[in-house]
């Protein structure tokens, strides 16, 4: 098989990095890559927002499975372009995507199909949204209805945060994507993250993990895109994942088959653990970044077959084998991300730290001759394997402190949550 990765970031080097030990695959492209899935595939430059570009590579390097990394192209149908020039793709349709790319859309799915979920208002007007706003009590969610790269979200934790936000929204900040705003009522409880494989029928669950969106130590500081993970989660008990799937995902993927709109991909519930069971926070159509490094280095089996597979229509009596072992992730960023960051800075010791229990896959970075530099916000992901969170946590940081990297930063406490519960 020939096989093509679309991305740049750190998902699509854990994936290529996955793939490329596949022995079902002869070749393996990433468009565009980054300085590190050159080292296990070939990068493409393309402009991965051009569709047609993307078609023309494939056929150029003659590519027979196109696997769809990033959210902006499964929202903006890139899949389905992808499948019309007659190539096999991994990548939800266009539709499909929509549980990702519309908060509403994915609302609405819910309301029609008793989805357990927060209670929510739709607004296309500042003022509406405002006047809606005065009425209720903090704390209270606020988010661009589409797709804002993590950023989109505020969890104000008073009435005057909120107003903040629904302004930035519609102030222009986010786009097209914050034209219309959600504001959700706040869900106390810890949130947890769960992914299943579907081909629009056959659910095959693969595993949780725990994201860390904050900046800084301590969950503090504005979201961004993930600054760290670590797979299982174990908060997410074997009673609360059976009640997550017979209430959350099995609905979904049953109502989106109902509407017409078959879900064919990895979908990727974000859960809040309330007080009354688990919510649905959102879905992502795709491998979280940085889930999907975590994943990637537990996952014993081959992610091949699994992923073209749910590309065929053909998932029904595959299996998904895991190490026995947690795996963490620290993000290693640019100063000033999420915010306002600078390029081009050298990053000296991230080469050559692989190991059986240690990878870093790049984000953003780039290669000039022998230097790797920064070429991002999220740019270097050590990622370890142990035992315990704890032990995955050491191997992991141990790492990050082998990076000389002046420019970047990265959290001190990645995983505290499930140490903490480690070590009562």
């Amino acid at each position: 098989m020939r096989v093509m990765v679309i991305g740049s970031g750190g998902r699509e080097h854990a994936l290529a990095w996955k793939i490329a030990q596949s022995p079902l695959v002869e070749a393996l492209f990433v468009a565009p890559g980054n300085g590190g899935s050159e080292k296990v595939a070939t990068n493409v430059a393309v402009d991965i927002t051009d569709h047609a570009a993307v078609i023309a590579a494939a056929r150029e390097h003659d590519v027979d499975f196109v696997v769809v990394g990033p959210d902006a192209q499964v929202v903006a149908g890139l899949g389905d372009d992808v499948r019309a020039a007659g190539i096999t793709c991994f990548c939800p349709s266009k539709a499909a995507g929509q549980l990702e790319g519309s908060k509403s859309f994915t609302k609405a799915l819910c309301d029609q199909f008793d989805i357990p979920t927060a209670g929510y208002a739709r607004f296309e007007s500042e003022d509406a949204a405002l006047a809606y706003l005065y009425t209720q009590p903090a704390p209270i969610v606020v988010k661009a209805d589409g797709l804002a790269a993590g950023k989109g979200v505020t969890v104000a934790m008073s009435i005057e945060e909120a107003e903040e936000a629904i302004i930035d929204c519609f102030s222009g900040l986010f786009g097209a994507s914050g034209a219309s705003v959600v504001i959700e009522e706040f869900m106390e409880g810890e949130e947890v993250s769960l992914f299943v494989l579907s081909d629009g029928e056959t659910i095959l669950p693969l595993t949780t993990a725990q994201d860390h969106k904050r900046a800084f130590d301590a969950d503090l500081g504005p979201n961004t895109g993930g600054m760290g993970a670590y797979s299982p989660a174990p908060v997410l008990s074997r009673d609360l994942y059976d009640r997550a799937m017979a209430e959350i995902i099995e609905p979904t993927v049953r109502g989106m088959a109902q509407r017409g709109t078959p879900y064919a991909g990895v979908l990727y519930a974000g859960l809040m653990l309330t007080e009354d069971g688990p919510k649905l926070v959102e879905y992502n159509a795709r491998f979280g970044d940085p889930e999907c490094q975590v994943m990637m280095m537990r996952m014993e089996s081959d992610v091949v077959p699994l992923l073209h597979a749910v590309a065929t229509g053909t998932l029904k009596g595959h299996d998904v084998a895991w190490k026995d072992a947690f795996a963490l992730t620290v993000i290693m960023a640019t100063k000033g991300y999420p915010g306002d960051y600078g390029k081009g800075s050298e990053i000296k010791g991230a080469d050559g730290l692989d190991d059986d229990t240690l990878t870093v896959f790049h984000a953003g970075t780039k290669r000039d001759g022998e230097r790797l530099l920064a070429n991002g916000g999220r740019v270097l992901n050590i990622t370890a394997l142990g035992a315990s969170v704890k032990e995955a946590q050491e191997r992991a940081y141990t790492g990050v402190d082998q990076i000389d990297w002046p420019d970047g930063f990265a959290r001190s406490d990645i995983g505290w949550r499930e140490i903490a519960r480690e070590q009562d």
